[in-house]
């Protein structure tokens, strides 16, 4: 759910996950892990590279 989220919103941004992985200087595939936990403070550095809430990536509103 989280990965889906991200993915989602780097789309509307025009990234790719890759293109946020290389960004934030994270392994190949290690946002693919995120799909029902992610560690706090690593989601709030890709919000804040997206520029959107860390609780809509959470699926909150």
């Amino acid at each position: 759910m989280i990965y889906d989220n991200i993915r989602a919103e780097a789309k509307k941004k025009g990234y790719t996950i890759r293109d946020i992985e290389r960004a934030l200087f994270y392994s190949n595939g290690s946002l693919r892990k995120w799909n029902k936990r992610a560690p706090s403070d690593k989601l709030t550095q890709v919000a804040d590279f997206l520029q959107v809430d860390p609780m809509k990536l959470l699926g909150r509103k």
